[in-house]
């Protein structure tokens, strides 16, 4: 402590903010992991483990405020300080952790190639060395688009198609690829069912992914449930219920997180997992606000107390959240799971639960060692971390160039406790500084050697872990669509009623015609209206259908569920509602406008229309999976549709349409064509009118001038064929889709989007 202190003192001579040294809070108050005694050694590697005893003993004790952790492996992992940072609440009764045999991991040399993600070079990480070991938390750190998350995916074995990965990836000293069920992976982005509570969202995850019994789920899903302490809010839906709130953002994550540990896996990786929650460009935030309340200011002569408070306390809910997320992984590490993650900025408690750091700029290893050493290193090159200030923080200071910008626009101004970066060089020439310095570091030199020592022996081999049947998994997906559709009024109910209030409305201006000749052509029109815009109030499903296309791929990319599994699961779901749409809106119309009274016709007519929504509901998954967009998505179906309309034969005679396009091939892709041919059929053949008193005609020849049919008595069946056929057509376009569509079709139809572009892969 004695050394802290006095390392601290010189940390408050050199740095240009620092004032008094009786204004300042001791350094003893920071959460530093380091071995005591080793704050002038380098790094001490220890605790490397021995493939013999890699087993981790774990008490967490109910009654103290701390985690205790014996590891015979790792003796140089320290305590975090008592009473300083309270553990999250464990269930009644919980004395042991449940313990997790996890795994080291080393990547050696590795460099990541992308071709026109940057400018300037093709290589987005470059020759990047450092290991993760059983039990600790290893953070990958480093401002927006230095290679935070390629880094990540590439020691994962998740990288795109479209990158290129040279280098070695050793685990347990073996190289492999990380077989299935060994590890877990969450995305900084992912999409979570917010009608769904935790705990049903977790087992779904839980049959998705295991194979045995339903009843075993239970047991792990409470398992995950206790280690992301989410006890709280298990039977609360996460995206909440009409007036009801869902989760806030930290316990969002954590349920993403939970979703991974249902496997139980050996290594953990995370990309951001205080992802909304962190103070990412904080800094950068407070200047804005700062400006905009002195120009108002200056022009209204008013402060604005409402924008400081509301700033202030979203900074705190912030800050406690990210506190309690990282606690809650450090427990998580204490069971003996190796954590790697990404992270753009942390406070300083939560910096000090960090057991290693991995400094990246441009894809450049600044440093890699234990987090205390990473203060010295910036110390020894010059860059001394002031008392006051967070260490990520003064790290991103050093090495963010979007500062340099910042610093220049404001260069003649200054806030009230001096200049706006304790760096007083350029941000190039401070990265030069610190990548030269740990080069030629006793660090690097010690990183080395650990790599040649975790490499020299290979340890157990990592098995994959069962899976799910594809039947099994087909069920799943299908009771799970049937509960989430059930709940989505957005999604089934509104369509319902849209398409019951819209068929009352069509069935009441065309009832009352009769069985005349003179009624058939406006019972033509009557039947047209009818399936052509009930198909198009089908729209309304595309934001539902978004989320499901969403959620497949985040639960594909983890390999917990395939193309093929969920069109069946989803086609499945979906039947009973359709079928319930297509009864209810067919026998309002059927009786409203008075078609012939019997029950073959009228059960022909309820499974002609349920097989044009199921045509149209394949259309639409279609168009969605090619956009992946709600606007383009509505806009591109409203116009398919309308051109689907002109090109039906009720506007015009279809033998009497120009050939090139609309004869040939618009009017025979478009499904209203067989829908209405078939309805008609249906209706008029077999039938006839009267012409005067002696004289009568069939419904064939009283439909000749009004729509094209055949006069087959079968010819109905044979329209119903196609309608199924295009049905099935269309659910293979989507498998197509969803299968490849990573590919370059996907960035043709992004180029038309005028839609925020997401963040970087390589953050």
């Amino acid at each position: 402590m004695e050394e802290i202190q006095s390392q601290s003192d010189n940390y408050r001579s050199s740095s240009s903010s620092a004032s008094s040294p009786a204004s300042r809070v001791p350094s003893s108050n920071f959460f530093y992991l380091r071995k005591p005694g080793s704050l002038r050694q380098p790094i001490s590697f220890e605790d490397s483990p021995e493939w013999e005893d890699t087993e981790i003993d774990v008490r967490l004790e109910e009654a103290g405020d701390s985690i205790n952790i014996a590891t015979p492996a790792s003796p140089s992992l320290s305590k975090l300080n008592s009473g300083s940072l309270p553990s999250p609440p464990l269930p009644e009764g919980a004395i042991f952790a449940r313990k997790i045999a996890g795994a080291s991991i080393v990547w050696k040399d590795l460099t990541v190639t992308i071709k026109g993600k940057r400018k300037y070079s093709d290589k987005v990480v470059k020759s990047s060395n450092g290991y993760a070991l059983p039990g600790t938390m290893t953070v990958i750190m480093g401002p927006a688009k230095s290679g935070k998350s390629t880094l990540l995916k590439a020691i994962a074995g998740r990288l795109h198609s479209s990158a290129k990965m040279y280098g070695e990836v050793f685990v347990n000293g073996t190289k492999l690829h990380l077989p299935y069920g060994s590890y877990g992976f969450v995305e900084r982005e992912t999409t979570l069912i917010g009608s769904l509570t935790v705990r049903e969202f977790l087992y779904y995850s839980a049959l998705l992914q295991l194979p045995g019994f339903f009843f075993q789920k239970k047991s792990v899903v409470e398992d995950a449930i206790h280690a992301m302490s989410l006890g709280d809010y298990a039977d609360k839906l996460i995206g909440g219920h009409c007036y009801m709130r869902g989760l806030p953002s930290g316990e969002r994550r954590r349920v993403s997180i939970a979703r991974e540990l249902v496997m139980r896996p050996h290594i953990l990786f995370i990309d951001e997992p205080l992802y909304h929650l962190d103070s990412q460009l904080a800094w950068v935030v407070e200047y804005n606000e700062l400006c905009l309340r002195n120009n108002l200011a200056d022009l209204k002569g008013e402060d604005f107390p409402h924008l400081q408070k509301e700033r202030r306390d979203t900074k705190q809910d912030s800050s406690v959240s990210a506190l309690l997320m990282m606690v809650t992984l450090k427990k998580l590490a204490s069971t003996g799971c190796t954590l790697i993650f990404t992270i753009n900025q942390s406070s300083t408690e939560v910096f000090g639960l960090f057991d290693r750091i991995c400094l990246l700029s441009n894809g450049n290893t600044l440093f890699f060692g234990e987090t205390l050493a990473c203060l010295q290193h910036f110390s020894n090159a010059g860059f001394p971390c002031p008392i006051m200030q967070s260490p990520s923080d003064h790290f991103l200071r050093a090495i963010n160039t979007d500062f340099d910008r910042i610093i220049a626009m404001c260069k003649n101004w200054q806030d009230d406790h001096g200049d706006f970066s304790s760096v007083n060089m350029d941000t190039a020439v401070a990265i030069r500084t610190l990548e030269a310095t740990y080069k030629s570091s006793v660090d690097a030199a010690a990183v080395e050697s650990m790599i040649m020592k975790l490499t020299e022996k290979e340890g157990p081999l990592l098995k994959s872990k069962g899976k799910a049947s594809s039947g099994t998994r087909i069920a799943v997906l299908t009771w799970r669509s049937l509960l989430i559709m059930s709940r989505e009024w957005k999604y089934f109910w509104l369509r319902l009623v849209l398409c019951m209030l819209f068929t009352l409305c069509v069935g009441t201006v065309f009832s009352g015609l009769g069985h005349s000749l003179s009624s058939v052509v406006t019972r033509v029109a009557a039947i047209f209206v009818f399936v052509s815009f009930t198909s198009l109030l089908s729209i309304a499903g595309v934001p539902a259908h978004l989320k499901e296309i969403k959620i497949h791929a985040c639960e594909e990319s983890n390999q917990h569920s395939g193309a093929l599994v969920f069109l069946l699961g989803q086609l499945l779901a979906s039947i009973p509602f359709l079928f319930l749409i297509s009864v209810s809106s067919s026998l309002i119309f059927y009786f409203l406008v008075g078609l012939r009274d019997e029950f073959s016709l009228l059960m022909y007519f309820v499974l002609n229309f349920f097989t044009c929504l199921l045509v149209n509901e394949g259309l639409t998954l279609a168009v969605a999976s090619i956009w992946q967009d709600t606007f383009w998505s509505i806009l591109t179906l409203v116009c398919i549709h309308v051109l689907m309309m002109l090109s039906a034969g009720y506007f015009r005679l279809r033998n009497a349409l120009p050939g090139p396009v609309w004869t040939y091939p618009v009017s025979y892709i478009a499904f209203h064509t067989y829908a209405i041919q078939g309805l008609l059929e249906n209706e008029y053949i077999g039938t006839s009118f009267a012409v005067g008193q002696v004289r009568s005609i069939s419904g064939y020849q009283a439909l000749r001038s009004a729509y094209d049919i055949s006069p087959n008595s079968n010819s109905k069946w044979g329209n119903l064929l196609v309608l199924f056929l295009m049905a099935v057509g269309y659910r293979i376009l989507v498998f197509v889709l969803l299968r490849f569509r990573g590919r370059k079709y996907v960035f043709a139809c992004r180029f038309f989007q005028c839609s925020n572009n997401t963040t970087n892969d390589a953050r």
